[in-house]
C-alpha cells in the first residue's frame, strides 16, 4: 500500500479475511475470536501499518463515551480538587464525545469498594478509581476488565489487577523525599519522629513509608521512628490521635504525614504551641496545607498535580478505547516540593 495512504479497518479486515466487527474485537481485545483469527488479523496490522484515526474514532461513534471516576468519600481536600479537576475538564470531554461521572466510595473498606465496582459492570466504558490493594478489590478491577471495561488506577495502584494503566507519582521516591527533607530539617539533634497515614492498606501510603524508613533508617540514624498512626484521611480522627501523640512525646522533633488529614494535624499542633518545635512534612498542596506553610506550622509540602492526574487519566482511557498512541512522557506524574518561599 502507497506509504502515503492511511490504513483503514476495511483494509486490515479484506488483507485478513474477516468482518470489521471481528477486526474491531481483536484490536480492542474482547474474548470471542479465535486464536488464529486474532493472528491473522495482527499480521494484516503490522503489513499495512495501521494506525488508529482519532478523528475518525470520534466521528465514528454514535454515543458519548462514559468514564466514571470512583473517588473516596469524606471531607480529602486532594480528593476536592481532582473533583474539581474533572469537572473542569467537562468541555473538553464533549469535544472528545466522551462526559465524566464522579463517584464517591468509602474506599477504606473493601467490601464497598468492591461492591461499587461490581456494580459498574456495563454501565461505564471506563472506570478510573482510587484503589485499596486488596484482594477483593483486585478482584473486582479483573471482573469489570473481563466484561470489557478499561480499568485505569488514580494516586493509589493495585498492580498485580489487570488494570491498564497507573497514575500517579512514585511512592517509594515520594517517602524519601520526604526522609530527606525532614532529616536536613531536624538536624544533627537526636528526636523522635511521629508518622500519620491513611491505611497500610493504601498502596501508595505503604510505599511512600517505605521509602521514608529506607532514607531515615540509612541517613538519619539518630532519629527514632514511632509506630504509624492511622487517621483514614480524616482529620476529626487525627486531630486527637496527633494530639494525644503530642501529650505522649513531650520531646516529638518531628511528624510526617503520609496522606490527608492534614487540617486536623495543623490544629493538634498549634493547640500545642510546640508548632515552632516539631518539624512538619506533609503531602499535597491544598487551601489548608498552603496556609499551614505560610504560617509556619507546616515546613514542607510533597506535592502531585491533581489537575495533570485527572486529564492523564481521561487521555489515558480514551486512547485505550480508541487503540490510539500514548505519550508516556506526557503522561509521567512529578513530585513537587513546596515551601513558603516558593508557592505557585
Amino acid at each position: 500500500m502507497d506509504s502515503m495512504v492511511r490504513a483503514s479497518l476495511h483494509d486490515v479486515a479484506r488483507v485478513a479475511g474477516v468482518s470489521l466487527a471481528t477486526v474491531d474485537r481483536v484490536l480492542h481485545g474482547r474474548a470471542g475470536v479465535r486464536e488464529r483469527t486474532v493472528e491473522r488479523v495482527n499480521a494484516a496490522v503490522r503489513q499495512l501499518g495501521y494506525r488508529p484515526d482519532p478523528a475518525a474514532a470520534r466521528l465514528a461513534r454514535n454515543r458519548s463515551v462514559r468514564l466514571a471516576f470512583v473517588l473516596p468519600s469524606g471531607t480529602n481536600s486532594f480528593v476536592t480538587l481532582l473533583n474539581q479537576q474533572v469537572q473542569a475538564m467537562a468541555p473538553w470531554l464533549a469535544e472528545q464525545r466522551a462526559a465524566a461521572a464522579v463517584q464517591a466510595v468509602d474506599v477504606f473498606s473493601p467490601q464497598a469498594l468492591a461492591q461499587h465496582l461490581h456494580g459498574l459492570q456495563g454501565q461505564f466504558d471506563a472506570v478510573i478509581v482510587m484503589a485499596l490493594d486488596h484482594p477483593q478489590v483486585r478482584a473486582a478491577i479483573d471482573d469489570l476488565v473481563a466484561h470489557g471495561t478499561e480499568v485505569i488506577t488514580l494516586v493509589s495502584d493495585v498492580p498485580s489487577s489487570k488494570r491498564a494503566h497507573f497514575v500517579g507519582i512514585d511512592n517509594v521516591a515520594a517517602g524519601r523525599t520526604a526522609g530527606t527533607l525532614l532529616g536536613r530539617f531536624i538536624g544533627p539533634r537526636e528526636g523522635r519522629v511521629g508518622l500519620v497515614l491513611g491505611s497500610r492498606a493504601l498502596r501508595d501510603h505503604a510505599e511512600r513509608l517505605f521509602g521514608f524508613e529506607q532514607v531515615m533508617a540509612a541517613e538519619h540514624p539518630h532519629l527514632k521512628l514511632l509506630a504509624p498512626i492511622e487517621g483514614h484521611d480524616l482529620s476529626d480522627r487525627t486531630e486527637p490521635l496527633v494530639a494525644k501523640l503530642l501529650k505522649r512525646e513531650p520531646g516529638l522533633a518531628g511528624l510526617y504525614s503520609i496522606g490527608a488529614g492534614n487540617r486536623g494535624i495543623q490544629a493538634a499542633l498549634a493547640a500545642s504551641g510546640r508548632a515552632d518545635h516539631v518539624v512538619w512534612v506533609c503531602h499535597e498542596l491544598t487551601p489548608h496545607s498552603r496556609r499551614a506553610l505560610l504560617d509556619g506550622v507546616a515546613d514542607a509540602v510533597i506535592n502531585q498535580d491533581a489537575g495533570h492526574e485527572a486529564r492523564s487519566a481521561c487521555r489515558l482511557a480514551l486512547a485505550r478505547l480508541s487503540g490510539e498512541r500514548v505519550l508516556h512522557d506526557q503522561e509521567r506524574i512529578r513530585i513537587d516540593i513546596f515551601l513558603k518561599d516558593n508557592l505557585p
